[in-house]
């Protein structure tokens, strides 16, 4: 009951922004546009709260720091494990500053998000959208994936898979082209 009260004005204003446009467009292309909007805000957080240069820097340290550490195992000389591990608290240090980089925009994001998928999982039109694809498509990009997301009718060439995995699959995409876009350099959704 107190979610209610907490959560409907929440869903009165996600009506108004989303309802239009799954209205318009259908709930298949409604998922489509709610995941890209989701997705370029996602990216566009992810752009002003990281810094880049040093994320990118960071990230070659690291690596340069496992390539040592690789290194100094394989030759067995003691001297070089010694000085490989008098490095590992900087790589340390380093780990936990990607980490603390990339919460950043989770911390910022996760809220609206979640609200989102709730209103998404309650609305009607949404919650119960199934989206057929060719078998064959299924099986080339959907099957490591998306197990719990999908189901085939019987005798249907088809598979099928709902809302949260259409979501999910069209966000993946929507990210990786605004990540490109808006230049991002290391990875992630």
């Amino acid at each position: 009951m107190a979610f209610e009260f907490i959560t409907q004005p929440i869903f009165n204003v996600l009506d108004f922004v989303f309802m239009p446009l799954v209205n318009t467009f259908g709930p298949m292309i409604g998922v489509f546009i709610i995941s890209t909007i989701v997705a370029f805000f996602i990216t566009l957080a992810n752009k002003l709260l990281v810094d880049q240069d040093r994320l990118q820097f960071v990230q070659k340290e690291m690596k340069v720091f496992q390539q040592e550490m690789m290194a100094a195992q394989k030759s067995g000389d003691p001297k070089e494990m010694a000085r490989a591990q008098k490095k590992q608290s900087e790589f340390m240090d380093l780990q936990k500053e990607m980490m603390t980089n990339s919460f950043k925009p989770m911390i910022v994001t996760m809220l609206p998000i979640l609200l989102i998928f709730w209103w998404m999982a309650a609305e009607p039109a949404i919650g119960k959208l199934v989206v057929e694809l060719p078998s064959f498509v299924f099986y080339v990009l959907l099957v490591p994936l998306f197990h719990m997301f999908y189901h085939q009718s019987p005798g249907v060439p088809y598979m099928a898979i709902e809302w949260l995995g259409w979501y999910i699959l069209c966000s993946f995409a929507m990210s990786m082209l605004f990540r490109k876009f808006m230049g991002l350099k290391s990875g992630g959704i």
